[in-house]
């Protein structure tokens, strides 16, 4: 009786273990037509008196997620350095260079979180590690949910943007562009399709 009484007992711990990382659906990032659906957005300060924006144009990545335990999902987005846009070509190339980005060594960034927890106002509180030209720190992501559902093709989809900064100097690009220029700003927009 106590033989079958275990058998049952870790039949049971073990169904629910798989049912529970069953809930977490895999999503796979909306980047098709070069971001039409996500997007990778930067903006720093030029001299203290505008905003020079620009975009990352390519990337790719998945998360998982689960709107029953927020606290199990995943992500990871992996970027292509080389898509870097400004709207500007001269400035691209620079922003290629070893000034900055050094794309011939270092042709990727990732961030793929550690942890992920609800905060205020209906937040989360996104925590990983971001690499960026052969630099990797600490970062944390402010992030919200837009909405999740069924879409027009027959499947099924999830959205969130987010918010970061970071200091050049942290990812070993000290060029100088002046005391108001120092961090970069980040926007995320990613939508993902379920799998």
């Amino acid at each position: 009786m106590r033989n079958v009484l275990k058998k049952t007992l870790m039949t049971g711990l073990a169904y629910a273990a798989l049912s529970g990382s069953a809930l977490a659906a895999n999503y796979l990032i909306d980047d098709d037509q070069k971001g039409a659906h996500a997007s990778i957005n930067f903006k720093v300060q030029h001299l203290g008196y505008s905003w020079l924006q620009g975009r990352f144009n390519s990337f790719d990545g998945n998360f998982e997620y689960d709107k029953e335990n927020i606290e199990k999902a995943k992500i990871l987005v992996n970027i292509d350095t080389t898509s870097v846009d400004t709207n500007h070509a001269e400035r691209d190339k620079h922003l290629r260079g070893d000034d900055f980005l050094t794309v011939d060594k270092f042709p990727k960034a990732t961030f793929e979180s550690t942890s992920i927890k609800p905060a205020a106002n209906g937040q989360l509180e996104v925590k990983g590690k971001f690499t960026l030209n052969g630099v990797t720190n600490d970062l944390t992501i402010m992030a919200e949910k837009i909405g999740e559902g069924k879409d027009p093709w027959g499947g099924y989809r999830a959205g969130f943007s987010g918010t970061t900064e970071f200091a050049l100097k942290d990812y070993g690009i000290d060029f100088n562009l002046g005391p108001a220029s120092t961090h970069v700003y980040l926007d995320l927009h990613i939508e993902g399709i379920r799998q």
